[in-house]
């Protein structure tokens, strides 16, 4: 079959062959992929430069995708760390580690709106106690996962949302109640911060970094009630690997640090989240512009410079053109 194939860590994968296993495992099953999103994981996967990275290649990047099985069901699935990703013409997929989408999904709505999706969805709903009405602030909310955090606070019922990022535009165009933009005099970005998440209850941030540090110097001493909770989810780190956590906002307020990604929420409570989230997308709760492309043209595609606008999902199959894909907010 054919697939995009990683042979050097320091290249684009390259479009050719590449075998199936000889065998099957005891949940395993071959589907014929329809679509598959090129998120930022997988460019990481396909670097080697992500946490969970081997030596390994060759290798078929891809972490999940929308599949056939041979009974013609349409599924979602996430694969585990493995060698034969979704970016191919068939995969193999631990029916386990999957969900069964209706049969008018669209398979490419679905690819590209998923996993970055996910990463909010899983945050609020496994790795804190989150309520109906809680105040909601998204660090870094003009990434392509930040926008849809904003829109899934919303969806699971945040009472209020602030969104902090880059781009005075793009912050324009988010669905939050406040908007606060990074490139503001840092003072001005202080006071705004102050002012407008003195009362949050949760901190979704894709950041990291100077930034986190500066909005914890800048929330946590405005904060009107120091018994009130504040849950601080760290889910990216585009801004750095490393914070300095001021050791006052440790005892100044009731503020918990946690982080949310794979392995710090078991397999088994992502994929029992997959079917509500999967009904969400389908029911257009979420906006996310996709660009499909086919799969031999990956290797150009693999170079082309990156968005937080639209989210890649690479086609293996021919597909019909069902339009349901909801404009990106920018």
């Amino acid at each position: 079959m054919k697939a995009a194939v990683v042979t050097s860590f320091t290249e684009p994968p390259h479009y050719q062959d590449f075998a199936l296993p000889a065998q099957l495992g005891e949940h395993e099953i071959i589907v014929e992929v329809l679509a598959a999103g090129l998120h930022p994981r997988v460019r990481a996967q396909a670097d080697g430069t992500h946490y969970t990275s081997t030596d390994q290649l060759p290798l078929v990047p891809g972490i999940d995708g929308v599949g056939r099985t041979a009974e013609g069901a349409l599924v979602y699935f996430v694969l585990p760390d493995t060698s034969l990703g979704s970016m191919a013409q068939q995969t193999v997929i631990d029916t386990r580690r999957s969900i069964e989408l209706a049969q008018d999904a669209d398979p490419i709505q679905i690819a590209a709106a998923m996993n970055p999706a996910m990463s909010s969805w899983i945050a609020l709903r496994r790795r804190i106690s989150f309520t109906p009405g809680q105040n909601v602030l998204v660090l870094g909310a003009t990434g392509s996962a930040g926008r849809l955090a904003v829109q899934v606070a919303k969806t699971l019922g945040a009472g209020h949302v602030t969104a902090v990022g880059r781009g005075v535009d793009a912050l324009r165009l988010l669905e939050a109640d406040v908007t606060v933009a990074l490139e503001s005099d840092k003072n001005a970005v202080t006071n705004q911060l102050g002012d407008a998440a003195k009362d949050v209850d949760v901190v979704i941030d894709y950041l990291w970094g100077e930034p986190t540090h500066d909005a914890m110097s800048a929330i946590i001493p405005r904060r009107t009630d120091d018994a009130q909770s504040l849950a601080w989810i760290q889910v990216g780190s585009v801004a750095g690997a490393e914070a300095a956590i001021p050791a006052a906002a440790l005892r100044a307020t009731r503020l918990q640090i946690v982080g949310s990604g794979q392995g710090s929420v078991s397999t088994r409570g992502i994929v029992a989240e997959l079917s509500e989230l999967a009904k969400a997308v389908s029911g257009n709760a979420f906006m996310i512009e996709a660009r499909r492309v086919r799969l031999e043209d990956i290797e150009r595609t693999w170079t082309e410079p990156a968005t937080s606008q639209e989210r890649i999902v690479v086609v293996p199959q021919p597909l019909p053109e069902q339009g349901r894909t909801r404009p990106a907010l920018a």
